[in-house]
């Protein structure tokens, strides 16, 4: 199973995530659950760096399956609709019945 988890200020501003593990839907190279996590992912983390200006670090590790994103600052607009959009897709994919018990999606303040 993945995990993401999301992580919001007292503001409800989103301002990283983690994601970790594989989703087991299928054999490597056959998950498609696996392949629309990563899609999600790293589609969200290119744009944050192609399209806008925020600062972030990034820690990944393949083997473990993780990609954690944390801004270093106050989220602009462009950051929150990007995580946003992203976070959108995540809901989608726990919210299907042929796919929930392959992602579990939580929220944190932090």
């Amino acid at each position: 199973m993945t995990h993401v988890t999301i992580y919001r200020n007292k503001e409800n501003e989103c301002i990283g995530f983690t994601v970790i593990g594989h989703a087991e839907y299928a054999e490597a190279g056959e998950d498609i659950i696996c392949a629309g996590i990563s899609m999600l992912v790293i589609n969200t983390c290119n744009a944050i760096e192609a399209l806008t200006t925020a600062k972030f670090s990034l820690t990944t590790n393949e083997s473990e399956g993780l990609i954690d994103l944390r801004l270093k600052e106050n989220p602009t607009k462009e950051t929150e609709l990007l995580l946003s959009a992203m976070i959108l897709g995540f809901e989608n994919m726990a919210d299907d019945q042929d796919y929930k018990e392959y992602i579990h999606l939580t929220f944190e303040e932090v």
